[in-house]
């Protein structure tokens, strides 16, 4: 009698009142009712979500839906996204769009967090990102960033764009910041998507605990894996911390069956010399499940961003690579016996 047979049977007898059932039905139906109350709890889960965005072509395979964390370890100077590096929701300010209609200003609870008129700002020593000025604005000028959102919700967000991925061989991929600082919802998150049939696809920087890492890296279909600079203490400078947990944890995809690829952002003058470049492509042949390499351009779409956080931008007006530098740093990959892409 299978496990799913005993607890239909003890159902049965339960709700005709018959006396508790003898071993092996009674264990049958406890181990039951504990993977239902853990699927209960792992859908009810929440997390910081500071994006979903649809129609992802560059975040794995097909068209994606990519779900955004809030948290990262890491402090990239070229970051794109440095309103996910704090867990707790912001309040980004957009000048350009200031009415100076002054109802931030009443809205918020802290005084002097708002300079009206003409000279126009949010004094970041004072705000509290409580969010109620963004509520507040009618121009949205000033939005929150960060929302609480549960394995359930997002996931059935996700599912709206499922025709797509059907045909395209898409799916879900969750990134950040590095999704692996809200480990326990990232997991879930992946186990309730790929429980309901989608593709699922992790982007992390590596810079997370190994057990959680493993955990994730056997749930999702495919790990897309940040790889920046592989000398430490270079590392450090451009990023903050040293890359010891990352390097361990690469080594740790290579140990399962989830199929990897590694991710370079090619950044000039931080990440695009030749020898950085080489060292990546030899660790990334090393994988028995390597996919490919992925050279992500860089772009200079989240400048803005630190702006609005009230961030000093310390890359400000570097500009992108060339299509022969990418190229170039193409065939060095591929000399590696690795399959290299352009993206960007």
């Amino acid at each position: 009698m299978t496990e799913g047979h005993c607890g239909s049977v003890v159902l049965a007898i339960l709700l005709r009142g018959g006396r508790r059932p003898p071993y092996p039905w009674s264990m049958a139906a406890s181990a039951m009712q504990q993977r239902t109350r853990q699927a209960v709890e792992a859908v009810a889960l929440t997390g910081s979500v500071f994006d979903i965005q649809r129609f992802s072509i560059h975040d794995g395979p097909g068209i994606r839906t990519t779900v955004f964390l809030k948290g990262c370890p890491l402090r990239c100077q070229w970051c794109h996204n440095p309103e996910s590096w704090l867990r707790t929701p912001q309040v980004l300010f957009y000048a350009a769009k200031c009415i100076a209609c002054g109802r931030c200003r009443d809205a918020c609870p802290v005084q002097g967090a708002i300079v009206p008129g003409a000279d126009r700002r949010l004094v970041r020593e004072f705000c509290t990102d409580c969010g109620l000025c963004a509520e507040a604005c009618v121009a949205e000028a000033l939005v929150q960033c960060g929302r609480e959102m549960t394995v359930a919700d997002v996931v059935a967000e996700v599912e709206k764009d499922r025709p797509f991925y059907e045909t395209s061989g898409g799916g879900m991929t969750v990134s950040g910041g590095e999704p692996l600082l809200q480990a326990e919802f990232t997991i879930a998150l992946l186990g309730a998507a790929r429980q309901a049939g989608l593709h699922t696809a992790l982007d992390t920087c590596g810079q997370c605990e190994e057990g959680a890492f493993r955990r994730a890296a056997e749930v999702a279909h495919v790990v897309l894996f940040d790889l920046k600079v592989i000398d430490p203490a270079r590392h450090r400078e451009l990023t903050g911390v040293d890359n010891n947990s990352i390097l361990a944890n690469l080594a740790v995809l290579g140990r399962t069956a989830t199929a990897a690829v590694i991710r370079v952002p090619v950044i000039p003058g931080c990440t695009d010399d030749e020898g950085n470049i080489r060292e990546i492509a030899r660790l990334a042949a090393a994988l028995p499940n390597l996919l490919e390499v992925n050279l992500m351009r860089y772009h200079r779409l989240g400048e803005s961003k630190w702006k609005q956080l009230g961030l000093p931008q310390p890359m400000s007006r570097r500009e992108p690579p060339d299509d022969e530098r990418m190229a170039h740093l193409q065939r060095i990959i591929e000399a590696e016996g690795c399959r290299a892409v352009v993206y960007g």
